[in-house]
C-alpha cells in the first residue's frame, strides 16, 4: 500500500467542489435576488502556493454561480466546470486534455455530488464538516470545516509531500 504522503507528492492537479468546500455552503442574497458566496482569503493564497510547486488547480462545481467564476477570475483559475451535472465526465475531460493519470489528480469535496470523482481519483481529502458517506471515503479528513480553511489545509499536506520528494 502507498502512503498518503507517497500519493500526495505524484499529485499534479488539485479539483476543487466549490460550496462546503471553499465556502461554508452558506448564501447571501443581494436586494436584487442576487447570490453572494463568502470565501475565505487563505484558501486563496493556497492556490498561489500550489503553483509554486507544480500542482495547478481547478474548480467543478454543479452551481452556476457568477460569484464562483468571479473569484475563479481573481485567483487565475481557468479550469472551470460551472453548473457541472456529471463531475466523473468532467475529470474524464481534464484527464484527456491535460494528459494527467487519475493517480496525478486531488479531490476535494464534501456532498453526495463529489463520491464518484472521489473514487476515481489519486487522492481526496475532505472538510471536517463533510457529510458521514464522504468522510469515510476522503483519503484525508480536514480538521477545518468548509469556507474556513479545509482547503488551505489539504493544499499544505499536498505541497509539504511535494517539498519531501514522497519522502
Amino acid at each position: 500500500m502507498t502512503s498518503l504522503n507517497q500519493r500526495a507528492s505524484a499529485i499534479k492537479l488539485l479539483l476543487t467542489d466549490v460550496d462546503g468546500v471553499l465556502t461554508d455552503g452558506g448564501v447571501f442574497y443581494g436586494s436584487e435576488g442576487e447570490v453572494m458566496k463568502q470565501f475565505n482569503i487563505r484558501d486563496g493564497m493556497a492556490v498561489e502556493r500550489l503553483r509554486a510547486v507544480g500542482i495547478d488547480v481547478g474548480i467543478i462545481t454543479g452551481e452556476l454561480s457568477p460569484s464562483v467564476a468571479r473569484r475563479a477570475e481573481k485567483l487565475a483559475i481557468d479550469l472551470l466546470y460551472l453548473g457541472c451535472k456529471d463531475k466523473p465526465a468532467a475529470l474524464r475531460q481534464v484527464m484527456a486534455q491535460r494528459g494527467l493519470g487519475a493517480q496525478q489528480i486531488a479531490f476535494i469535496g464534501d456532498d453526495v455530488n463529489d463520491q464518484k470523482i472521489m473514487e476515481m481519483v489519486g487522492i481526496t481529502a475532505a472538510p471536517s464538516d463533510a457529510l458521514p458517506q464522504i468522510l469515510a471515503i476522503a483519503d484525508y479528513v480536514c480538521h477545518r470545516p468548509g469556507g474556513h480553511g479545509a482547503f488551505r489545509e489539504f493544499a499544505e499536506l499536498l505541497i509539504a509531500a511535494q517539498h519531501s520528494g514522497a519522502g
